[in-house]
């Protein structure tokens, strides 16, 4: 792209949503477009940093998401369906009006050639909903692909596709039930904002990014479910974020990976790394006796001060440039990067996570045969030890996620949005 743009980012205050974004902002910037970035305080640095203006989401569309718990009391002791439900409500949701009042701000004081938004910016959703003229809208798809598809059922379930008639039946009869009874009163919300925003919401709001402009998927189509009625401006482009040298520096103990033990590489991700019981703990514990190295990494968190088996090495950080290489299975909650991030060298997985988008992307990994899901966030010790066990005696695993790992790295990234983006306002600018 020859042709430098103003655009206009917008992001949740949220770090898992905001970083990917970050590396977008990053790369548009180099690229010598000019960028604003809406999103919470406490990215302002990070967006300053890449390049980009920062512009502040209004107060109460805003909060810090490093203690949800306090920013929202109403969540603490939820969980399951009911604990979706609320975060979709109160966190994404209600601050739909706010965040619309802010991008119409931002695009009356300077109109972007486009408006980048991640799937669960919920202003977008108003914007998209109304019949006032507007700049495009691109949804980077930032999580699993959530569009509504008789293949597919409904996101935020879980479920892999199934085949044929029966399949669709099945997919139907779900949608139904989703949008009746698990996230009826959300969408009888989601659609009381949108009228009171003057439009009229005619899609599921989880199903919301099929409104945009374009949609570009940053993953491969060969871990997405296919669908028969995939729309026409859904790009797939590659993960945001490709491995680069690292200037973190290998821990004392780096030598231990000399190649005599499988290594398995454990990690909760950089957010919802509080609690070690939910998954670091069970694979220390369950691996303990296993001939393997485990190598732990904190997500940046304090190594704390404990007692471990001798097979252990924890760090808060590590190269991953470096690790990934000499990983044999690398075990996680299922963040959408760090998954892809194990792809891309053709590292096979087990992971378990539920929250969030978790619960679609780790179900992506067990149907793209990359892993094994263990279908939980609380594994037991002995359930990772087995699942472990079964990734390295079994070398399908690692030749699928390797099969993968080619589409990656042979995927544009960034560089195929700013196709997009050149494409839709060449479009806009005929029109």
């Amino acid at each position: 792209m020859t042709t430098a743009l103003s655009l206009l980012i917008c992001s949740t205050p949220v770090h898992g949503h905001v970083t990917p974004l970050l590396a977008v902002t990053k790369h548009l910037v180099a690229s010598g477009h000019r960028v604003r970035f809406l999103t919470g305080a406490r990215y302002r640095v990070a967006v300053e940093e890449v390049g980009a203006e920062w512009l502040p989401l209004p107060v109460d569309a805003d909060y810090d998401d490093r203690d949800m718990d306090a920013a929202f009391p109403g969540r603490v002791g939820l969980s399951g369906p009911a604990g979706i439900r609320y975060d979709l409500r109160e966190i994404f949701l209600r601050p739909g009006p706010s965040q619309l009042a802010a991008v119409d701000a931002a695009i009356a004081t300077e109109r972007p050639d486009a408006v980048l938004v991640e799937s669960m910016f919920m202003g977008a959703l108003l914007l998209l909903c109304r019949p006032e003229d507007r700049p495009p809208v691109v949804n980077l798809g930032i999580v699993p692909l959530g569009l509504a598809s008789r293949d597919t059922a409904p996101f935020g379930l879980g479920i892999q596709p199934k085949a044929g008639a029966a399949g669709r039946l099945r997919n139907a009869m779900l949608g139904i039930v989703a949008e009746k009874v698990v996230f009826g009163a959300l969408q009888r919300y989601a659609r009381k904002l949108v009228r009171q925003a003057g439009g009229e919401l005619r899609t599921s709001f989880m199903g919301s990014p099929v409104l945009a402009d374009a949609i570009v998927q940053f993953t491969v189509p060969s871990f997405e479910y296919p669908r028969s009625d995939l729309p026409g401006h859904v790009h797939f482009v590659g993960p945001v974020s490709r491995t680069t040298p690292s200037t973190t520096e290998p821990p004392e103990w780096w030598r231990d990976l000399d190649g005599t033990r499988p290594v398995v590489h454990v990690t909760q991700g950089t957010v919802a790394n509080t609690d070690w019981s939910e998954l670091i703990d069970p694979a220390i514990e369950g691996l303990a006796a296993e001939d393997v190295l485990v190598v732990v990494s904190t997500g940046g968190r304090p190594v704390p001060p404990r007692d471990l088996p001798a097979n252990v090495r924890i760090a808060p950080y590590l190269p991953y440039d470096r690790l990934l290489p000499l990983t044999d299975v690398f075990v996680t909650n299922g963040g959408y990067g760090g998954v892809h991030y194990a792809m891309e060298h053709g590292v096979p997985l087990v992971t378990a996570g539920l929250t969030e988008d978790k619960i679609e992307v780790t179900a992506r990994v067990a149907w793209a045969g990359v892993g094994v899901d263990l279908h939980t966030d609380r594994p037991r010790p002995e359930h990772v030890r087995a699942a472990v066990r079964r990734v390295l005696d079994d070398p399908s695993f690692r030749e699928r996620s390797a099969a993968i790992g080619r589409d990656i790295v042979a995927s544009p990234g960034v560089a195929g949005l700013e196709s997009v983006l050149a494409e839709l306002v060449a479009r806009t600018v005929v029109r």
